[in-house]
């Protein structure tokens, strides 16, 4: 059993000490095994799918807005390697947006009843393309891979000594890991995508305080959400609104900061007193 053990945890240790990347802007350190390659494809066969199976809106305003505003988004991100696809999905009824790896974002038409004007959908679209700068996707996979694998050197442990315990104890691995480590792992990257989204606003010209109104219009917006917010990959609506405005006055701060080894060189008089 030991010599099982190894043949699992090895390989695995040895790619999370070899893949070890940092977030744009924040720095965060990252462990993701999933190679962009990889990642990219699958982001472009599930666009694919959607784009074939799904609804695509007609309404020539919403088309122009989110195209418009996404090209200006892309255009800060700086990742030429992302082949960026923004689409409108018919669907007024939800208000939401989500993003493919590599790129490919999709607005359902219902957003548009909150974000009702460009600096509010420049806070989706760039909330949307700071997860694909961040590569959330591929980080999501490698914690639910590494998850799996937990539970799998569970059961293989417990196996030997009683099965039935072993599979209850992989059952109680795949709740508790689930609570405990990849639904607060997204709420984190929610936050960081909030976080790179207003560098990215700020980059592209809009309104930081837009990302505000935004969250506000939301959280008074009939839109059912989990009773309990440890219960949902997404932050309580108090909570992200607080932290967006902390980062929207850090965003400020340190563009009044004077950059390091700036021009006050220059300000110093020189031997004649000038």
């Amino acid at each position: 059993m030991r010599n099982r053990l190894a043949r699992l945890v090895f390989p695995f240790l040895f790619l999370a000490v070899a893949a070890c990347d940092s977030a744009p802007y924040t720095e965060r350190k990252q462990l993701i095994l999933i190679p962009e390659s990889q990642e990219l494809a699958m982001g472009a066969r599930a666009a694919r799918d959607i784009l074939r199976t799904a609804r695509l809106s007609t309404n020539p305003t919403h088309k122009a807005a989110v195209a418009r505003v996404g090209r200006r988004i892309a255009a800060a991100s700086q990742a030429p390697q992302l082949d960026w696809e923004f689409h409108v999905i018919d669907d007024d009824r939800t208000a939401n947006a989500f993003c493919l790896p590599g790129g490919k974002i999709f607005v359902s038409s219902g957003l548009f009843d909150v974000a009702r004007d460009d600096d509010a959908l420049a806070t989706v679209l760039a909330h949307e393309v700071a997860h694909a700068l961040a590569r959330h996707g591929a980080e999501r996979l490698t914690l639910e891979l590494g998850a799996q694998l937990g539970g799998a050197i569970l059961q293989l442990a417990l196996g030997d000594e009683d099965p039935r315990l072993a599979a209850i104890a992989a059952r109680v691995w795949g709740y508790g890991s689930n609570l405990g480590l990849v639904l607060p792992y997204g709420r984190k990257q929610e936050y960081e995508a909030d976080a790179i989204g207003l560098r990215l606003m700020d980059k592209a010209g809009y309104d930081l305080e837009g990302a505000v109104r935004f969250w506000e219009a939301m959280r008074r917006a009939d839109a059912p959400k989990p009773l309990f917010a440890f219960l949902s990959t997404h932050p309580a609506d108090d909570s992200r609104l607080e932290k967006i405005r902390h980062d929207i006055r850090e965003i400020r701060a340190a563009k009044r900061r004077p950059p390091a080894g700036g021009n006050q060189a220059s300000e110093t008089p020189g031997p004649d007193g000038t």
